[in-house]
């Protein structure tokens, strides 16, 4: 406060003032001067306007000239009266080589080579550094170098060009020499004494922004699920009911003409429900196809010939992979009067017993789009795959043959990812098999092409994350949550 009253005071002698000479008059910092000229502003009592002014000051080299003499003196002085071979000048004295030339320049010194090694000795029995003297001016802030002179120092970066920020200080509408304290809040007691009249109130301020309310914040997981999920709809594709995790083998695996024997139903890859332990509810004359077709064989397959069990297919289980859901979609769909070509995707959690590392947890979200309509083959997947992958930012793919129990041909995905420099794989594909289609009741010559991605790999990639328990689990940075942005795929 008597700061602020003594810059008003100063005020009042003259019509206009500068902050920097404040600064000086009150040996003051100038920030401090500029902190308080804006807290009177604020009131009225004054008016500021910025200006900048340029004035020429030292670098750090030039600050060293100005206490220890210029290189060429320094050097000058280094030389002993007999001289000394000029290696040895070069190698002891800093900044040798600047001195060396500009010494020579000046006439200070010269090169003896009548006596065998060539020896640099003085030409002059005393010198003037004007360099020194002139920088010397400049720090106690006296400039009268000629143009040439400057910029010689300039090139020699022993000066520097420094602009200043200032503030020109004139009066406001509301001054005066004291300043009084404005009222914030206008209280119950000031209406009642109807004191507010006598007041003044400081003016309400519409452009602040307030104080940001605490809200949450998209997962990055969940950003990279939106995008997915708006390349599925605008390729358009409905999105499929995800709400279950636990099914029975029978849609998890049975539906899927997966035999019961295969390696993925064992309890090191699969977690089973202990309560309910079973499911009942089943529709019983697709079980009966199902149940044919593994252990008989039929439309035009031999089966897997052996004993289907209904104890396994009832076994309920944390599903593996959201396939048992499309599998479902595809039974829903034959059970029409008419076929309609459709278009499904699903984007949820599935769950597998993995041993856990940086890349794998026991849980991950899995991508997965199926096209069904007469005549679909390996080309229309291929097209499929290329535009869905290509709204991903990948636009070179290649595949690979695969094994899928209910896919044939069953293709694996790998594109070229430029940041990494290498082929990755980021996906399965296939055509669904008959033994698989048929059972449920689709026509002969209806088709079905799926592929399947996990979220967390792309998610990784797009936030470059190397560890998967950085992005899922007790470990995550909620500052890393709410700073990085929102997902936007190349599209």
């Amino acid at each position: 406060m008597e700061l602020n009253e003594r810059i008003l005071h100063y005020l009042e002698k003259c019509d206009k003032v500068n902050t920097l000479k404040l600064a000086d008059e009150f040996n003051e910092d100038h920030q401090k001067i500029v902190g308080s000229v804006k807290s009177i502003e604020a009131l009225e009592m004054i008016v500021s306007e910025a200006v900048k002014s340029t004035k020429w000051g030292l670098t750090e080299e030039g600050q060293m000239v100005a206490d220890q003499g210029s290189h060429e003196a320094v050097l000058y002085r280094n030389i002993p009266d007999d001289g000394s071979p000029q290696a040895e000048v070069m190698k002891k004295v800093p900044n040798a080589k600047v001195g060396f030339s500009k010494a020579m320049s000046a006439g200070w010194i010269y090169i003896d080579k009548s006596g065998g090694a060539p020896l640099v000795k003085r030409k002059v029995e005393t010198i003037s550094d004007t360099v020194q003297e002139n920088l010397i001016e400049i720090k106690k802030g006296i400039d009268n170098l000629t143009d040439n002179v400057r910029n010689d120092y300039k090139k020699r970066k022993l000066l520097q060009e420094i602009t200043l920020k200032s503030f020109e200080l004139t009066k406001g509408p509301q001054f005066a020499t004291s300043i009084k304290k404005l009222e914030t809040d206008l209280t119950s007691e000031m209406l009642m004494t109807v004191s507010w009249k006598e007041l003044q109130f400081k003016p309400y301020n519409f452009d602040a922004l307030g104080q940001p309310p605490s809200c949450g914040h998209l997962h990055p997981l969940l950003k990279v699920r939106s995008e997915f999920r708006e390349i599925f709809l605008e390729m358009g594709f409905t999105e499929m009911p995800t709400n279950q995790y636990v099914e029975s083998s029978f849609w998890n695996f049975d539906a899927l003409f997966q035999p019961q024997q295969h390696p993925a139903r064992d309890a090191h890859d699969t977690f089973f429900i202990s309560s309910p332990a079973k499911s009942t509810d089943f529709p019983m004359d697709y079980l009966e196809k199902v149940k044919k077709v593994h252990s008989k064989g039929g439309y035009g397959s031999q089966g897997y010939r052996y004993d289907w069990k209904i104890e396994e297919a009832q076994k309920n289980l944390l599903r593996t992979h959201t396939t048992a859901v499309s599998a479902r979609m595809l039974y829903k769909l034959a059970q029409q009067d008419i076929f309609k070509p459709q278009k499904y995707f699903s984007i949820d959690k599935v769950f597998r017993n993995e041993t856990l590392d940086a890349t794998h947890l026991a849980e991950f979200h899995q991508v997965e789009g199926v096209v069904a309509a007469r005549g679909l083959g390996l080309a229309d997947l291929i097209s499929e795959l290329d535009a869905f992958f290509s709204r991903l930012g990948f636009h070179q793919l290649q595949f690979k043959p695969a094994y899928n129990p209910y896919t044939e041909p069953s293709m694996e995905i790998f594109a070229y990812h430029t940041g990494l420099g290498k082929w990755i794989e980021i996906g399965n594909s296939g055509v669904f098999r008959p033994e698989m289609l048929l059972p449920m009741g689709l026509p002969e010559d209806v088709n079905v092409i799926a592929w399947g991605l996990s979220l967390e790999r792309p998610t990784m990639i797009k936030y470059g994350l190397n560890n998967i328990r950085d992005l899922v689990g007790p470990k995550v940075d909620l500052q890393m949550v709410q700073n990085n942005p929102i997902c936007r795929l190349d599209k």
